[in-house]
């Protein structure tokens, strides 16, 4: 008879969790190549002013790569802060939830994106000990974890005490 105000939050399934990652990694991608243009006169100023392509320094180039990362933060943070969503978790209606059920404040948020660096920070480590192309299946490490959770989450979920949602 009378109507629940706050319906049970039903978890994501993996398989909408991985369709949404793979089209999180398109928008990523576009976000990077933007971000990447807009820095590049910074990182290689020598270039901007001859207009000839000139592979930056190794401090531009280390420049560049916080300034990506900075760049993916803010992007990541505001958008699962304060009930908001990326396009992908709208499109696949998922949201990220803490303990309580409710939107992520920053802290935990920034918590989350940084543990979701575990990946490639191994994929980089495994890469550089062993000089095999194979270290990038380290990026998988992170996503694979969900096979052995018994909540099914992701490492970097597990790890920020964040959850992800569907959001029918």
């Amino acid at each position: 008879m009378g109507e629940t105000l706050n319906p049970p939050l039903t978890e994501a399934g993996l398989p909408r969790r991985l369709g949404a990652l793979i089209y999180e990694s398109l928008t990523v991608a576009a976000l990077l190549f933007a971000a990447g243009f807009a820095f590049a006169p910074f990182v290689s100023p020598s270039a901007a002013l001859s207009g000839q392509l000139v592979v930056p320094s190794a401090a531009g180039r280390a420049a560049g790569a916080v300034a990506l990362a900075a760049v993916l933060g803010a992007y990541f943070l505001w958008c699962w802060t304060g009930g908001r969503r990326t396009l992908p978790q709208k499109t696949w209606r998922l949201a990220i939830v803490d303990a309580c059920g409710t939107a992520p404040r920053a802290g935990r948020a920034l918590a989350r994106y940084t543990a979701g660096w575990l990946g490639p920070a191994a994929a980089i480590a495994v890469t550089s000990a062993t000089h095999s192309r194979y270290g990038a299946l380290a990026l998988a490490i992170p996503y694979a974890w969900a096979l052995l959770d018994p909540d099914r989450r992701f490492l970097h979920d597990r790890l920020a005490g964040t959850r992800v949602i569907r959001r029918d």
